[in-house]
């Protein structure tokens, strides 16, 4: 009766010293006492309810210490100050929280967590502020306000220091957790140990190994009720002197309990004995909180990414991300995605919202990126005279690098004293072209090398640039063929040079599809191939673009040619003015092109040429009733048709070209 009357004065002491599991154990004893030993006793007869109070009390305090724990681990400096606050407190907190059932404790750390996660970003803010003049915290006070002020080296620092603080936030998360969870482990472990000796091989056994534990339940019990000191731990060191034996066998156990969570060994001990009478969670509820604390690292992963994601989105909000140059985003997507991995590594979660709010600023980007160039391409063809350009060194530099496989931009260099060329030369075969086509192959390589640093947006840089090679050929089409350069640059005509200028120019840009065709899809998942026909409807209508330019240079001669010869008439001086001017016109024709077309393709050009020359010729002679009859009109043909085919073989590269002009004649009658 006297140790009962002690106990609550006691219960105090030990809370003055937050030994939580040591005054509930107190309490627990001391109700089964006054039920079994004391029960009928009237100065008693409160005591069991003021108990059930205190230990409500004590349910409350230790929610309370753990929130103040939590709060004050969560807030305190992310830099050299250990990873694990008070072990020994934490252990000895989740120990009495698990005892009580109190299984919600990690909500009051997640709802810790989420706050201190706001502060990391104020903070880290308000640091940087500190260190601008331009921004005056007075006049400017929102956080969002003061980011949109910064420049970008300025902002890019603030969020390279919060990306670094949530990494340390984040270790020290895992490292309380995983505190936690070990203590939740032992205890599991103790009750899994506990059944399989009450379930193991021979009953001797079993029996030997019940009766040490209720020897030691006993001495324990004993030890709350009479000892006269203070706390616990000094009851149960007395207890345990006495049962030599029993300490022995429990010895390897207890020194584990003791390594992996700090706790007195005493304490754990009774808690254990208290397990089997089912006052500790079950072995289902235990793994359930162990499964809670995997997935509280991983919320506190995501909630790192969501506060990461407001320090982007207010930057963006004006637009300003998507004014930077590919370099800055560059650097901005390789801060973002370096923080990805590396918070992916550490709590084993794949979270998505800042990989997805850096994918939106990256298409944001690539249209900013793909309008600025399509609106430069614009300006460049509404002001291309097409007119032969000189090739500057660079860009030949740049062709040759290309074809050694760095589909890359290469470093600017300084100015040499390289004089420009005629042509560009790619392997082996020289291109005339126009200045805009130089610049167009600087820009799709700029395309290459933004997938090169960002490969998340190859596919949306994909669609852009095939966007911007139809743009190249619609509008080439409607200044060459369709005239439109006589009003946009004001040309007086359009010229055949102008057109084996412009065809030539497509033919490079029809070289380089498939190269670019092949970067990208280094660049894209299996499953994004289909994207790449793309390429091929381009380069369709390139080719029909090239051949349109073809069939209008062949139809300037059939023009010509219908003219000139519905005046021709069969009779001396010979070679007649009719096949003299026809001549000249093909010479000039040819001297218009030869320069600019391929060998083969000027060849190819003149056999259609030709052949509409004999088409009219043809119908002109039939016109005038000359037949194969060696006739004098015959004859005057004959020397007309020699001339002609004397001069076209004349040109250069067309001298081994078979005209074949049998066909014009009529047959004898």
């Amino acid at each position: 009766m006297a140790a009962v009357h002690q106990t609550q004065p006691t219960v105090q002491l030990l809370l003055s010293t937050s030994e939580f599991v040591g005054a509930l154990e107190l309490i627990a004893t001391t109700k089964e006492v006054l039920q079994q030993e004391l029960q009928g006793i009237h100065s008693f007869r409160h005591l069991g309810s003021q108990l059930c109070e205190l230990e409500k009390l004590i349910d409350k305090m230790m929610v309370e210490d753990f929130s103040m724990y939590a709060r004050s681990d969560l807030n305190r400096s992310l830099k050299d100050e250990p990873q694990v606050l008070e072990k020994e407190r934490l252990e000895s907190l989740v120990f009495g929280l698990l005892r009580q059932r109190k299984l919600d404790f990690l909500d009051i750390y997640s709802d810790e967590m989420i706050l201190a996660a706001k502060a990391i970003v104020t903070q880290s803010v308000a640091e940087c502020v500190l260190h601008i003049e331009e921004i005056d915290t007075e006049v400017v006070t929102k956080l969002a306000d003061q980011m949109r002020i910064m420049t970008f080296p300025q902002w890019f620092e603030v969020l390279k220091n919060v990306f670094e603080s949530f990494l340390f936030f984040l270790q020290r998360i895992k490292a309380t957790l995983s505190v936690i969870r070990n203590v939740v482990l032992e205890v599991l472990d103790s009750n899994q140990k506990n059944r399989l000796l009450e379930e193991s091989g021979s009953a001797v056994s079993g029996q030997e190994a019940s009766q040490t534990s209720l020897v030691l339940q006993g001495e324990a019990e004993l030890a709350y009720l009479t000892h006269e000191g203070l706390f616990i731990s000094d009851a149960l060191n007395e207890a345990q002197q006495q049962q030599a034996a029993a300490r022995d066998q429990s010895s390897t156990v207890g020194s584990r309990i003791q390594q992996d969570t700090g706790y007195s060994f005493q304490l754990l001990l009774l808690c254990v004995f208290r397990c089997g009478e089912n006052m500790m969670p079950t072995e289902l509820e235990m793994n359930r909180v162990i499964n809670n604390t995997q997935e509280l690292l991983h919320t506190a992963s995501d909630v790192s990414h969501d506060r990461c994601v407001k320090v982007l989105t207010a930057r963006a909000k004006d637009g300003s991300l998507e004014r930077l140059s590919s370099a800055e985003f560059v650097c901005l997507s390789q801060a973002v995605e370096g923080f990805a991995r590396d918070t992916e590594e550490l709590c084993g979660r794949h979270s998505v919202s800042l990989r997805g709010a850096l994918q939106s600023q990256a298409n944001r980007f690539v249209h900013r990126f793909h309008e600025e160039r399509k609106t430069k391409l614009s300006l460049l063809l509404d002001n291309e005279r097409w007119k032969q350009a000189e090739v500057p060194a660079e860009f030949q530099d740049l062709v040759n690098s290309i074809a050694d496989g760095r589909i890359t931009l290469p470093e600017r260099k300084t100015p040499d004293d390289r004089k420009p060329t005629e042509f560009l030369l790619i392997n082996g075969q020289k291109y005339a072209v126009v200045g805009t086509v130089l610049l167009l192959i600087r820009i799709f390589l700029e395309y290459c090398q933004c997938v090169n640093d960002i490969p998340s947006i190859a596919t949306d840089m994909l669609t852009r640039l095939s966007d911007l090679l139809k743009h190249f050929n619609s509008r080439s089409c409607q200044l060459v063929l369709g005239a439109g350069a006589l009003q946009v640059v004001g040309l007086k005509t359009i010229t055949t040079k102008n057109l084996a200028l412009a065809s030539r120019c497509l033919q490079l840009v029809v070289h380089y599809i498939p190269i670019i065709r092949s970067h990208f899809e280094t660049k894209l998942q299996p499953k994004q191939f289909s994207v790449l026909r793309h390429f091929d409807h381009i380069t369709k209508d390139y080719n029909d673009h090239i051949a349109e330019i073809s069939a209008k240079l062949v139809a300037i001669m059939d023009s010509l040619f219908e003219k000139v010869l519905s005046k021709y008439e069969v009779k001396a001086p010979m070679p007649s003015a009719c096949f003299r001017n026809v001549c000249k016109q093909m010479t000039k024709m040819h001297e218009a092109i030869s320069e600019l077309l391929p060998e083969e393709q000027t060849q190819m050009l003149f056999l259609r040429i030709n052949a509409s020359f004999k088409l009219h010729l043809k119908r002109q002679l039939s016109r005038l009733g000359v037949i194969n009859d060696g006739g004098p009109q015959h004859g005057l043909v004959v020397v007309d048709v020699a001339f002609y085919t004397g001069n076209v073989q004349a040109l250069k590269s067309l001298e081994r070209l078979d005209l074949n002009m049998a066909e014009i004649w009529e047959q004898k009658r």
